[in-house]
């Protein structure tokens, strides 16, 4: 199992990708209790986001799960990544 630290780089790295490509940046004080809908990010960005996530990582856990996934900050999002990788 690849450790938390190892997707809050890779999704951090992606969204603040996704952000300076759109000409936005994150919120000031982004961190793990950041809502992710006051990020700086819209629902757009967020697709991007998780389209490129599932291309570099290989897998999309939204689609993996047999319920739907809404994760609320940035600390969900990376659980989301965390709890529904690939075995």
């Amino acid at each position: 199992m690849k450790i938390n630290l190892d997707y809050r780089s890779k999704i951090l790295e992606t969204l603040n990708a996704v952000a300076d490509e759109g000409g936005k940046e994150l919120t000031t004080g982004f961190n793990e209790n950041t809502a992710l809908l006051e990020s700086g990010l819209d629902s757009l960005d967020f697709a991007i986001v998780v389209a490129r996530l599932e291309r570099e990582l290989g897998f999309d856990p939204f689609s993996q799960s047999d319920q739907p996934i809404y994760p609320h900050t940035f600390q969900d999002l990376i659980d989301v990544y965390t709890n529904h990788q690939p075995a």
